[in-house]
């Protein structure tokens, strides 16, 4: 198709601002080199923004992956010593979500002996309940004989009789005991799978309550110096929390080394937008520094090939995509390594909207 000159016009009588560019009713236009023409009232509507883009010393970052795991010191699990059948707690069976306090019954596991343990611990009850009945009728007589029978022969019997009560209490409630299973600590049902009826085995998890505010992240590496070097670390694409550095494994797992982080909320009490076994990028920054031009994460989109790039204003209304490299800093910015200079004029708010322009 042949390219329309200079101040032509299309079929339709639009304008196009030059050669081969298709220029839409609001002048945006996308031209033939791959830059954008936007109009400055455009630019107004879309709420452009940029900046020079001066070369500094960042801390050079390394991406790491994780996963979400249980604080030990505000979580909890809950399990069967014994196997039984599930019966609800007081308030129902929990779900999950369900905010829960520490001490809090949630359910009760009734036991269920074999048939042939449960006969034999009811022919065991009902002898101890016979003798039990003989020694109180003999305390009895002895009672009624009191001063002609040694008082020791009196407290011997009583002991007795209290003795066979006190097993025949124990067997009877082990024939109809039940487990029950209380919150460890306070803070929401991360995982309840039960219904009442079920039959679980011993050591079964049945509950996991975690509290919201308080997780770790668990990262892996293959470099077992790494600890020593960091200088922080955040969640790639989660803004609002920071992570502390707790501590690095000296045992290789699966070939890596864990390194462990706390996770705190920047609003104090407030929950995490985290979840328990969800995968994540630690983002971690090392005391090394690097040379490069630090931008928002926003103002790094990428071109209909997958490429990083960055949009450059080289006039009052024409766009320019630079191919760059980078490196992610933390949760919200970046530093581009390769591929400005400090003279370039960065859009670093509603580049998104720029690379939509066809």
């Amino acid at each position: 198709m042949a390219h329309a000159a200079p101040g032509a016009h299309g079929p339709n009588g639009e304008h196009l601002d030059a050669p081969g560019a298709a220029v839409n009713a609001s002048g945006l236009a996308r031209l033939p080199d791959g830059s954008v023409n936007v109009p400055k009232t455009a630019q107004r509507r879309m709420a452009i923004r940029t900046v020079l883009a001066p070369e500094s010393d960042a801390p050079a970052t390394v991406e790491l992956p994780g996963r979400v795991v249980m604080d030990p010191n505000a979580s909890g699990r809950m399990q069967a010593v014994h196997g039984g059948r599930i019966e609800p707690g007081p308030k129902g069976l929990p779900v999950a979500g369900q905010a829960v306090r520490r001490g809090e019954v949630l359910a009760y596991v009734r036991h269920h002996a074999e048939p042939y343990a449960l006969g034999t611990q009811q022919a065991q009850l009902a002898e101890l309940r016979a003798q039990r009945q003989i020694a109180e009728q003999r305390v009895q007589r002895l009672e009624g004989l009191e001063g002609t029978v040694p008082r020791k022969e009196i407290d011997a019997a009583r002991t007795e009789a209290k003795s066979l009560a006190e097993r025949e209490g124990s067997i009877g409630a082990s024939l109809t005991s039940r487990e029950a299973l209380t919150a460890p600590v306070s803070g929401v049902v991360a995982r309840a799978d039960l219904i009442a009826g079920q039959v679980v085995e011993p050591r079964d998890v049945l509950f996991e309550v975690v509290d919201p505010a308080r997780m770790l992240v668990e990262a892996t590496t293959a470099d077992a110096g790494l600890a020593a070097r960091l200088a922080g670390a955040s969640l790639q694409g989660v803004p609002g929390v920071s992570l502390r550095l707790l501590g690095a494994s000296r045992s290789l797992r699966d070939g890596v080394l864990p390194i462990t982080f706390s996770v705190r909320a920047s609003k104090p009490g407030t929950a995490l937008p985290l979840a328990i076994g969800q995968p994540v990028t630690v983002v971690a920054q090392s005391k090394e520094r690097t040379k490069g031009v630090v931008l928002p994460a926003q103002a790094v989109v990428r071109n209909p090939s997958n490429e990083p790039i960055v949009w450059i204003k080289s006039g009052a209304e024409r766009f320019i995509p630079q191919p760059v490299q980078f490196r992610p800093l933390d949760a919200g910015t970046v530093v581009v390594t390769q591929g400005l200079s400090a003279d370039n004029r960065v859009v670093v708010q509603g580049a998104p909207l720029i690379a939509q322009i066809r």
